[in-house]
């Protein structure tokens, strides 16, 4: 009896154990699933934050204008030379490394070096058709016309004709179409003031009867030259709106002594330069008169890149000519970057020298536009 009283208490006793582990194991479960479900719904603290920054928002462009695009571009500087040894010979060997060019005195990155014998040619003619220019037109017309005919490729050159006395008359607008051009050439002819007698008078400052003047508001125009204003009006309205990428140059026939007009010599040269135009005289004069001012002629040649030649006959006026076109054909075109990108419409003054020291002893000649005009931002 007492046997079975222990065994009873045994089994009670193990249950009661066995019970309590049970509900120790199912407490601690119940923490873990607790404790894992508040760990997913805590937010992180900032530490966790700084570790895992959320991603910034994306910011919207704002759009960007054509014309903006435009104004930032880097400007670039096209430069047309040429090189002579001393016996006047055109150097047609020249390499990228031969020469420098600056800047208002600083020194420019050459980014393009090249000879120019193909590129497209804006050309004008002008005629200089005043009193001191009567007994030698007919020469000038016909080594004009030689000219247009030996020079001009009609797929891609083009040619304006323009005569003058005191006010300028466009005979012919840019063109390849040689048979106008030669048109063009062969009427100009010499007009004669009111009152004009011959021989340079004009009696009683033209009030008598005579051939009528060009302008009918001042008489006085027929009988005067106006050089510096036909060169002005050329390059602005004429090879102004020329090609970009073409060669420009103004070919002039005038004994050079400018009488009348309201521009100046400076006025001229600047706008041949903004047009980007060379200018090439030839100084044809009669003795009876004047002569021949080599000086204007000289200088504004030199001063936009081209030359200046005196014929004294028509076989050298015929050579001028000549050599005019082999000069054009025998250019070197630099084109750089100027440091200085400012676009403030300032001048900016150009220079080309020789680096090579073989042809520093030759004392090669380089002849180059002296300068030329930044753009501006404005439009055009």
């Amino acid at each position: 009896m007492e046997k079975m009283k222990n065994e009873q208490w045994k089994m009670k006793y193990y249950s009661g154990i066995t019970a309590l582990l049970l509900g120790l194991l199912l407490a601690g479960t119940s923490l873990f699933d607790f404790g894992k479900t508040n760990a997913q719904q805590i937010p992180p603290s900032p530490k966790s934050q700084s570790a895992s920054p959320s991603p910034t928002p994306p910011v919207e462009e704002t759009p960007v204008e054509d014309d903006e695009i435009i104004k930032i571009d880097t400007e670039v500087v096209n430069v047309l030379f040429t090189a002579q040894d001393k016996s006047r010979r055109l150097l047609t060997n020249l390499k990228q490394g031969d020469v420098k060019i600056t800047e208002d005195g600083q020194p420019q990155e050459i980014v393009s070096f090249s000879r120019q014998i193909d590129l497209p040619l804006s050309l004008a003619i002008l005629i200089d058709t005043s009193i001191s220019q009567q007994r030698t037109l007919p020469e000038e017309k016909a080594a004009a016309i030689s000219f247009v005919e030996s020079v001009i490729r009609p797929a891609k050159d083009e040619v304006s004709v323009v005569s003058f006395t005191g006010e300028a008359t466009l005979e012919q607008g840019m063109t390849n179409n040689i048979t106008r051009l030669r048109r063009a050439i062969d009427r100009v002819e010499f007009v004669p003031p009111s009152g004009y007698i011959g021989g340079g008078v004009v009696t009683n400052g033209g009030s008598i009867p005579g051939t009528p003047p060009i302008s009918g508001t001042n008489q006085a125009i027929a009988g005067s030259t106006a050089i510096w204003d036909a060169i002005w009006v050329t390059a602005a309205e004429i090879l102004g709106p020329a090609p970009e990428k073409t060669r420009r140059a103004i070919i002039l026939l005038s004994d050079g002594i400018n009488t009348s007009g309201q521009k100046k010599l400076e006025e001229a040269v600047q706008a041949a330069q903004k047009s980007e135009a060379v200018i090439y005289c030839v100084g044809i004069g009669d003795n009876f008169y004047d002569g021949v001012d080599k000086g204007a002629l000289n200088k504004i040649s030199e001063r936009t890149g081209g030359r200046a030649f005196y014929p004294r006959d028509e076989a050298e006026l015929r050579e001028a000519f000549r050599l005019i076109q082999e000069e054009m054909r025998s250019q070197y075109l630099i084109a750089y970057e100027p440091i200085n990108q400012k676009r403030d419409g300032s001048y900016r003054k150009i220079g080309i020298q020789m680096t090579n020291p073989e042809m520093q002893k030759q004392k090669i000649k380089v002849t180059h536009r002296e300068g030329y005009f930044a753009k501006t931002d404005s439009k055009k």
